[in-house]
């Protein structure tokens, strides 16, 4: 009989999750040259570009593009900004949000981070 402390103990967590270190996007807002075809997806298609940002992000196409998204974001990922900032970058330059959004995602897939 394997007693009530043995399967207790292989059941133990030897290693938390830690949060990710407080960083910045790793692209800046207006870096449209960093990735061309998102930017031009961006462009001709903004409401696809959410879509897909949705999707690699395990949300729905209708939550939303603005200021809920990116603030979803920077908080899983600690990227340093405010609630206040993600909505005036939002609703003055949605497009641009987007597409960085979009290249950090890229960015993080790539390093494994994401």
């Amino acid at each position: 009989i394997i007693s009530m402390f043995e399967v207790w103990k292989t059941m133990e967590v030897t290693t938390q999750p830690g949060p990710y270190a407080p960083s910045n996007f790793q692209t800046g807002l207006l870096d449209c040259c960093e990735d061309c075809s998102t930017c031009v997806y961006g462009f001709f298609c903004l409401p696809c570009l959410g879509c897909t940002i949705a999707s690699r992000m395990g949300e729905c196409c209708l939550c939303g593009l603005g200021m809920p998204m990116r603030s979803v974001y920077r908080t899983k990922y600690n990227i340093k900004g405010s609630l206040c900032k993600d909505c005036m970058v939002s609703y003055f330059c949605l497009p641009c949000s987007a597409c960085q959004l979009k290249r950090d995602i890229d960015r993080r897939k790539e390093q494994g981070i994401f």
